[in-house]
């Protein structure tokens, strides 16, 4: 059971994750080189490794309780 909720934890953020990322396509296209800059998306790569670690550290108790 813990390891079904940490990977439900890891998906669910790297599925905000992905939304933040795709949301901002809905802006006028001058606006997606500062959006989508080589530095932004390399941050948003970095993100992708460390979040899920943090949000498993912030979420611990509810892993850890299982269905308790």
């Amino acid at each position: 059971m813990l390891a079904v909720r940490m990977a439900a934890t890891v998906l669910a953020t790297w599925l905000c994750l992905i939304v933040a990322l795709i949301a901002p396509s809905l802006l006028p296209q001058r606006w997606q080189w500062y959006i989508y800059s080589p530095a932004s998306v390399g941050l948003w790569m970095l993100t992708m490794v460390v979040a899920p670690f943090v949000v498993c550290i912030f979420v611990w108790r509810w892993i850890k309780a299982g269905g308790k």
